[in-house]
């Protein structure tokens, strides 16, 4: 599906201005995460390249395609789990694809091993904890083993050991040869687990760089101005 080309993406419900002309091409490998503040248009982005909401003006084109049929996952900020055990949620979203019984188990175990929560299988999902919904989440994105990858504030609601925890799982997806595509606002995280940086504001793409040449040197004063308020120390630019 790679490259993907995003080309004047609008997003206007009720009149309202939500994205305006967004360009973005998004290659084969990475992890590319997109930050702005408040009311920026980072969630809708990802909801609109998930398939999940049409944007009211542009196109997405998947390497000459307008729809790609599979290959695509999403992870919530709140992920929706049954009323089930660990497991069963784990394997529900491999169920389009025709898998044997056996295999089927196979790669949910599998993967419920690599997040750390095979021993929870037979639990109900209902009885983890934040961090380990979170998990279970990945989990059940990664066992459908999707080209792209797309992530929203997938640690806003966590603690800074479950962080740790789910930015380890997403670079061992990264690993596999998943691309992702992730919101946050934890500017540290970004940092940390980027290869390059997205900044949107105003529902519009300011600026796009590598993540060390982001931070060191923005080059717009609205992604200078973001950072220096959100970051909890004082940081300079040189002119």
């Amino acid at each position: 599906m790679f490259p993907i080309q995003l080309s004047n993406i609008r997003f206007t419900p009720d009149g309202r201005t939500v994205l305006t002309g967004v360009d973005l091409d998004i290659d084969a490998e990475g992890i590319t995460v997109i930050i702005g503040p408040n009311g920026a248009g980072k969630t809708v982005l990802l909801r609109i390249m998930a398939g999940l909401q049409t944007p009211h003006d542009g196109a997405i084109n998947w390497n000459g395609d307008d729809n790609p049929a599979t290959g695509i996952a999403m992870v919530f900020q709140h992920p929706v789990l049954l009323r089930s055990s660990v497991f069963h949620n784990a394997g529900l979203g491999l169920k389009p694809f025709g898998l044997s019984r056996a295999e089927a188990k196979r790669r949910t175990l599998q993967t419920l091993e690599r997040v750390g929560l095979a021993h929870r299988a037979e639990d109900s999902a209902r009885l983890l904890s934040g961090g380990e919904r979170q998990r279970l989440a990945l989990a059940r994105a990664w066992a459908m083993r999707p080209q792209l990858l797309l992530l929203d504030e997938p640690t806003a609601a966590l603690d800074p050991s479950a962080t740790d925890v789910v930015e380890g799982i997403v670079r061992e997806i990264r690993t596999d040869g998943t691309r992702i595509v992730m919101t946050t606002h934890n500017l540290g995280q970004a940092m940390r687990i980027s290869d390059d940086i997205v900044f949107l504001a105003n529902g519009r793409v300011i600026e796009r760089a590598p993540t060390s040449r982001f931070f060191a040197r923005p080059q717009s004063n609205e992604a200078k101005l973001f950072i220096q308020g959100e970051l909890p120390w004082r940081i300079s630019f040189d002119n």
